[in-house]
């Protein structure tokens, strides 16, 4: 399965959430190319569009390999194998590193708007595709610190390791395509994954913030 960019993926996966529509959801995308899909999935389920802002950690030899996430308040989910293996002092670099990108991209996108609540909700978390799933780790742990009703996981694409792994942490996971024959990046399964900007996610985020100071 190809998507033509993320708005189709977007799309496609709103139809998969309809049963969703008319329930007390919040949908919580991933930035930055998570919030394009949460956009679109949020207009059709009527429902209100919050970040949860985590960053990926990569390997030092190579940087789109996850070794851990790390979210905006420095909760962290890391793999225990990897992180043994490599420089403590790298690690802690990066971690202070990412940190610092994820308090960056959470105040430029979501300035002094006030987190739309999740407790008792449905939270229906957003990505546009997972790999080793640790920054969609590490997302469910900080939803389930709102104390949600439900937590749902929606993407595009994974791979079924990833999902397996999953399991054990949502609810429920609604994904279009898990491919059975090798995974090599989210990338491969789109016709269009320009990056998305800082600009671009403000703009999205826009008409669903609302007035009040975040804390």
């Amino acid at each position: 399965m190809i998507f033509k960019d993320r708005v189709d993926a977007g799309r496609r996966l709103a139809k998969a959430l309809i049963s969703f529509r008319g329930e007390d959801v919040v949908v919580l995308a991933l930035p930055r190319g998570g919030v394009v899909l949460g956009a679109e999935i949020a207009k059709a389920l009527d429902a209100k569009l919050d970040l949860i802002v985590v960053r990926k950690i990569g390997h030092p030899c190579g940087p789109e390999y996850a070794i851990g996430a790390i979210a905006a308040d420095g909760h962290t989910v890391e793999n225990p194998r990897e992180v043994r293996a490599i420089d403590q002092d790298w690690l802690a670099a990066a971690r202070r590193s990412q940190q610092d990108e994820a308090r960056r991209r959470q105040e430029l996108y979501l300035g002094s708007s006030a987190p739309e609540p999740a407790k008792g909700k449905i939270a229906i978390i957003v990505d546009d595709g997972l790999a080793t799933g640790l920054t969609m780790s590490l997302a469910v742990h900080e939803a389930r610190h709102q104390n949600p009703s439900k937590v749902v996981i929606a993407v595009p694409v994974a791979p079924p390791e990833t999902i397996a792994e999953l399991r054990t942490l949502a609810d429920e996971i609604v994904v279009l395509y898990v491919p059975e024959n090798g995974f090599g990046a989210i990338g491969e399964f789109y016709s269009d994954f320009a990056q998305v900007s800082d600009t671009e996610v403000v703009n999205l985020m826009k008409p669903f913030l609302r007035e009040a100071t975040r804390v």
